[in-house]
């Protein structure tokens, strides 16, 4: 008997808030446009999301993304290109200038909407004029945002809470499971992704600290989510990218797509180098390494596992995304298994070569791989250990 599965995109909204058992919550280092919160809500509730509202908690110390943030954003990008010829390959989102505005120290945040909405429209009114002071062509509609903000700040109301001490009650209260989910890749992390080619935020495992207000020593294990071949949306240096049959394969295959923007994403052999990066930055207890069905029809597989510049070995991930651009990949062969990996449910009944594939990810890595995804459902998801 065959089962749909059910896909949902989320931006916003925590995977979470699938689990009717679960109480979900945005925390206040996310920067939220509420149309968009709430439009994705309704998209998800055609595919059957139900209750919500009443699993979801939004931290009072969030910033919001407001529409002339968006905008700016895509001026932004216009300018950099006309500017420079290349771009950063933004979702056009407004999440920089949201950002930019927390930094600026002149954001707006949630509960400022909740509070005086009076108190809340002046300074909305500054803050506008502010980018339409820098981008004079800036078509923004104070009146008409700020209506429809007054009309979300009710929706929003129940919703919001004070996230320090929710989160403080949730750590030394009844022992519970609290699971802590990264909205990006390490490598677009702004402190230590592939800058600037980064998201405007702290991905890595220090944002949860910093994004939630969580004491560092609560902070448990720490798991690696990674594909069994590399990935990226949008512009930047992607040192194992296979721009030819095998990368298209992989990224057909893999429906490879951005959630955001729809745009294909560049695909590539897995990077050993970088996941290490990764590893020494966020500190893995364990990977969970996912479509390594992916891989099944490939009769031989790269794993990059070394960096050269001018044929001299690089001994650690470059800051500088010019020498990025530069590196050779030293890669390590395996034969392909050639045959289905789906119906698996344990390592054993993996072929031979797959699981030599991931014995030589672990031990690369020195970190184990707890997981493994060999398809879209959760049974096809193996547990090692």
């Amino acid at each position: 008997m065959l089962c749909a599965v059910l896909e949902y995109d989320f931006h916003l909204l925590p995977s979470g808030v699938l689990n009717k058992k679960a109480v979900s919550f945005i925390g206040n280092g996310v920067v939220i446009h509420l149309p968009g919160l709430f439009e994705e809500a309704e998209k998800n509730l055609r595919k059957g999301l139900q209750g919500w509202e009443e699993r979801l908690k939004i931290s009072d110390r969030a910033h919001i993304v407001f529409n002339f943030h968006q905008a700016v954003d895509g001026i932004q990008e216009q300018q950099r290109q006309q500017q420079e010829g290349k771009n950063l390959g933004t979702t056009k989102k407004g999440i920089g200038p949201a950002y930019s505005s927390k930094a600026a120290r002149n954001g707006l945040r949630v509960c400022d909407l909740v509070s005086d909405f009076k108190v809340f429209e002046d300074k909305f009114r500054m803050l506008a004029e502010h980018f339409l002071t820098m981008y004079p062509n800036l078509n923004v509609d104070i009146d008409s945002e700020l209506e429809q903000l007054k009309a979300y700040a009710e929706r929003l109301r129940p919703l919001v809470t004070d996230g320090v001490y929710f989160m403080h009650k949730a750590l030394t209260g009844p022992s519970k499971k609290i699971l802590v989910e990264g909205a990006n890749a390490a490598l677009l992390d702004i402190d230590f992704g592939t800058y600037p080619f980064v998201t405007s935020s702290n991905c890595t495992v220090g944002g949860v600290c910093t994004g939630l207000g969580v004491p560092p020593s609560y902070v448990g294990r720490v798991y690696g989510v990674v594909k069994a071949y590399t990935t990226r949306v949008g512009v930047g240096a992607f040192p194992t990218e296979q721009d030819n049959e095998i990368g298209e394969l992989l990224q057909s295959k893999g429906r490879e797509f951005g959630v955001t923007t729809g745009r294909k994403r560049r695909c590539g052999w897995l990077d050993l180098i970088l996941v290490r990066y990764a590893h020494m930055v966020n500190g893995f207890s364990a990977i969970a390494l996912t479509k390594l069905d992916i891989l099944d029809t490939l009769p031989e597989i790269k794993v990059g596992v070394a960096y050269k510049v001018d044929g001299q070995p690089l001994p650690s991930f470059p800051a500088n995304m010019d020498v990025l651009m530069r590196v050779t990949v030293e890669y390590k062969t395996f034969p392909g298994w050639c045959c289905s990996t789906e119906a698996a449910r344990s390592f054993e009944e993996l072929p031979s070569q797959a699981q030599t594939y991931i014995r030589f990810i672990e031990d690369f890595l020195q970190v184990p791989v707890k997981w493994v995804g060999v398809g879209k459902s959760r049974e096809s998801m193996i547990k090692l250990f």
